[in-house]
């Protein structure tokens, strides 16, 4: 018996036989193999090999599991399980059908297998995402003493860059110097990549700039890592390098630097992208169409976003999708559910962000009933698309803004599926805006054993404690976290000026222009205060003196980056804020106080959503 569970049924049938039989269901992919070779001119042909027909049927079946299996305990039965190129076959179209436990069985029945089989087995592990599995059998190799080559290195420096850490990535670039490959343009872009993501940016960059044959794949890729790992600055830097070297780039590098701008809010920098897309004629392209959809959204420009999408020659679901959910963070929730109407008339098929962006604007809508009626529909039995879990969050979320707190805690408890700490946070959320300490110290309990290290979750218990003056709980929560090494995010706002962005943190004197600041901040206090604003001190979780809940009140960053963007834009312009956590309820209501006060608009991005600030009015109707 076969180390492998097999169910053999034909064992003894003819394998020619078995090629006829089995070929209607390969869909005629196999037919060419019925043309046999020639003998001699005109006449008759050779029946072809046991190994022809199982090359054949390997092929025919490349996506049928059960039928590759059969095939290969005929293969057994017939002595051919020892020919590597069949094997070989066999074990690449199981492991790129997403089976790896069969594949890594049959090759270990192996009598030394060649590099190529070792290769195959290493990127069918990344593949799969199992890069921890992926190096283990490069150790394995490594110590069969199997000489790896240039097909080997990409993938394993890959598996490196998610699980190995900045110790091994080095020691496998010596190994591949060793090995004479530290040339080859493939392995030194995964090398580039590997150190990008390790946030060893000088590395990359040797790398990069010791690449004598780089190409437009080597600037994308970095670009692309620099752009998704934050390192914005890094990534518009290569983006213009490529513009002065006369790289023509493709769709690949504008969608990667415009994703970079998404992330940073800069607005002034994917304008200048989107004028050069339109200079080279790229601008017809669904591709980069969907970023710039998805970067005037993210930079809160929905007039921009609104004028690509009305131009754009084709849209698919991701198009629409973008403009729904853009509509939904930027406050514009009714006009998210009207597109979405428009979406079904064009008979264009939500998928499950869709949904996501529908729920979203209900929720920031306080659109209760309308969000239980999509969340019903998609969840009606037969659905192609089922909810997931962030749909699941969602709806906890607008219950929970809405004030029906017992709603969503029943919601929860009713779920399908095991709840994880992003609906219990949804419901934290709200019991922190409703002050409901009842039901939030038992919500708070399950997110603590879930997410013991979230600080997100911390805070937003030690707010409701705050907010009830009950200081000795507050410090239970920071005794709690410190015993934990939980550490709080620090908040920062950014501000975009000719170019440039600029960070401030609370209490920041870091700035060039910092005397100017506070003095401009002083003085609009001063202006503000006149016309009814008051510092909302409720929002400090320390208990201290009001006067010094007042002076950290006023030097938070969001206040820092107005006061700047006060002196520093035009007055025509918005001043665009982009801040890494919530807004507080001061500084939202400052915003509202400074934009009736000095007629200008703020345009905001917190953590969730945009909030628009213009005479005196919130885009969100204060329901955020």
């Amino acid at each position: 018996m076969p180390l492998f569970t097999i169910a053999l049924t034909q064992t003894t049938i003819n394998l020619c036989t078995l090629h006829e039989r089995l070929q209607p269901l390969a869909h005629r992919s196999a037919a060419s193999v019925h043309t046999h070779t020639r003998t001699r001119s005109n006449g008759p042909r050779s029946p072809p090999s046991n190994k022809q027909c199982f090359a054949s049927l390997l092929n025919a079946f490349s996506k049928h599991p059960t039928q590759l299996m059969q095939i290969h305990a005929l293969l057994l039965t017939t002595g051919l399980s020892r020919k590597n190129s069949l094997i070989t076959s066999l074990i690449s179209a199981l492991l790129l059908m997403g089976h790896t436990i069969y594949p890594r069985r049959l090759f270990d029945t192996l009598h030394k297998p060649r590099t190529f089989l070792w290769n195959t087995l290493v990127r069918g592990y990344v593949k799969n995402d199992l890069c921890a599995e992926a190096l283990t059998v490069y150790d394995r190799m490594h110590r069969a003493g199997i000489r790896p080559d240039e097909f080997t290195f990409p993938f394993v420096i890959k598996a490196c860059a998610e699980v190995a850490g900045i110790c091994g990535g080095p020691v496998v670039h010596a190994i591949v110097i060793k090995y004479g490959l530290a040339f080859d343009t493939i392995v030194r872009t995964e090398l580039m990549i590997m150190y990008a993501k390790f946030g060893d940016l000088g590395a990359a960059d040797y790398v990069f700039e010791s690449m004598t044959d780089r190409d437009l794949i080597s600037w994308n890729a970095l670009i692309t890592v620099y752009a998704q790992g934050g390192h914005v600055d890094k990534a518009l830097a290569l983006f213009e390098g490529m513009n002065l070297e006369g790289v023509r780039p493709d769709s690949v590098t504008l969608a990667s630097i415009l994703s970079a701008c998404a992330y940073l809010g800069s607005l002034e920098v994917g304008m200048w992208i989107h004028r050069q897309i339109i200079k080279q004629g790229l601008h017809k392209n669904l591709f980069v169409d969907n970023a710039l959809l998805d970067m005037y959204a993210k930079c809160g420009s929905m007039e921009m976003a609104g004028w690509v999408f009305d131009k754009m020659c084709q849209r698919n679901v991701v198009s629409w999708s973008t403009m729904i959910g853009g509509y939904a963070i930027n406050g514009e929730s009714e006009k998210a559910l009207e597109l979405f109407s428009c979406m079904w008339s064009e008979g264009v098929q939500p998928n499950q962000v869709t949904y996501l962006s529908v729920l979203f604007a209900c929720s920031h809508a306080g659109l209760v009933r309308q969000g239980q009626m999509y969340f019903n529909y998609m969840s009606r039995p037969g659905s192609k698309i089922q909810p997931k879990i962030e749909h699941y969050a969602c709806m906890v979320d607008l219950f929970g803004r809405a004030g029906y707190l017992l709603e969503a805690y029943n919601f929860i408890t009713r779920m399908p599926i095991e709840p994880d700490s992003g609906v219990w946070g949804a419901l934290l959320g709200a019991c922190t805006i409703h002050q409901n300490m009842e039901l939030g110290q038992h919500v708070a309990d399950h997110l603590f054993s879930l997410a013991p290290k979230a600080a997100a979750y911390h805070v937003l218990m030690s707010n409701i404690y705050a907010a009830a003056g009950r200081w000795a709980d507050v410090e239970k929560i920071r005794q709690r976290m410190k015993d934990h090494g939980v550490k709080k995010v620090a908040a920062y706002s950014s501000v975009e000026s000719n170019g440039e962005i600029h960070v401030f943190h609370g209490g920041d004197q870091s700035h060039p222009q910092c005397v100017k600041i506070y003095e401009v901040l002083e003085e609009l206090m001063k202006q503000l205060r006149n016309v009814g604003y008051t510092p909302r001190t409720s929002v400090v979780l320390h208990d201290v003196e009001m006067e010094e809940k007042e002076a950290v009140l006023g030097t938070h960053s969001e206040k820092l980056a107005i006061a700047f963007g006060l002196i520093s834009l035009r007055s025509e312009l918005p001043i665009r804020i982009m801040k890494n956590l919530r807004i507080c309820n001061d500084c939202h209501t400052f915003s509202k106080f400074v934009s009736k006060v000095v007629g200008r608009e703020i345009v905001m991005r917190d953590k969730n959503r945009f909030h628009h600030f213009k005479g005196g009015v919130c885009s969100c109707k204060d329901f955020w």
